[in-house]
């Protein structure tokens, strides 16, 4: 392997292993302390929200506008935006659900399938951050290391986003650890497919679509997913605390780095 392929790699999975981080940090919550949850589930909805609002559908926009122009652009990006939010709905609606005769079994299995949801989504929303650290390491790799940096920052309170509900719900740190390190591996994994696979196929305008899709999907998770569990275990002030801190350590992230 080329040491600048090497380099490239190892600055991808730099930048996945920040969600484990973010898994980590989610286990200074006492697990009884339902405040904290509730103002957590907040801050995880906020960042997921200011995340497909002001970056990736941004991006959507731009990189479908080089192949179609900015006006037709825009109405794709929003298609394929409302498109994946469809998608999220019908997963939900049709996923197993689990039988249970408690009702404090029912939230907690409730808050397992949040966790798992929102894994697999960060999950989809990390690859094409991965294959850009790749691919801007592989031409500049001051370039890597800054982008790397960036998206190392943010990947933090997405690791705590999953590992909390998790956490809560299955008094395991180790699930909840690895939940948040399996949406962090798809950075590397993201990486790995673009120098083998991809790197032929993949255009600006795939990652349009991919940006759009996922922003859709992240929308429908905070909205019907993490809001509404927040309110169960929280009062509506602190959730909506949380959801404004989490947009602003996301907007910060996003300034600075």
């Amino acid at each position: 392997m080329e040491p600048s392929v090497a380099v490239a790699l190892f600055l991808s999975f730099l930048a996945g292993a920040a969600t484990s981080m973010g898994g980590l940090l989610a286990f200074v919550v006492k697990k009884d302390n339902f405040a904290a949850l509730a103002l957590g589930l907040g801050f995880s909805a906020g960042v997921m929200l200011y995340v497909s609002f002001m970056e990736m559908m941004p991006e959507a926009k731009t990189s479908l506008a080089g192949l179609y122009g900015e006006n037709p652009a825009a109405w794709l990006s929003v298609g394929i935006f409302f498109f994946g939010v469809v998608l999220a709905w019908l997963i939900d609606r049709f996923m197993p659900s689990h039988h249970v005769h408690s009702d404090a079994l029912e939230k907690k299995n409730k808050l397992k399938h949040l966790g798992l949801f929102t894994a697999l989504a960060l999950a989809v929303h990390n690859f094409p951050e991965g294959l850009a650290t790749f691919m801007a390491s592989m031409e500049n790799v001051t370039l890597g290391v800054s982008i790397a940096v960036a998206v190392a920052i943010h990947n933090v309170p997405e690791g705590i986003a999953v590992a909390l509900p998790v956490y809560h719900a299955t008094g395991s740190k180790s699930k909840a650890f690895w939940y948040s390190t399996f949406s962090g591996l798809a950075e590397p994994l993201g990486a790995i497919l673009g120098y083998v696979i991809f790197r032929s196929i993949l255009s600006e305008a795939a990652f349009g679509v991919m940006f759009a899709f996922v922003a859709g999907i992240m929308v429908y998770i905070s909205l019907d997913e993490l809001l509404p569990t927040a309110h169960e275990y929280g009062d509506g002030h602190g959730v909506i605390w949380g959801v404004i801190g989490g947009m602003m350590v996301m907007a910060l992230s996003l300034l600075v780095f």
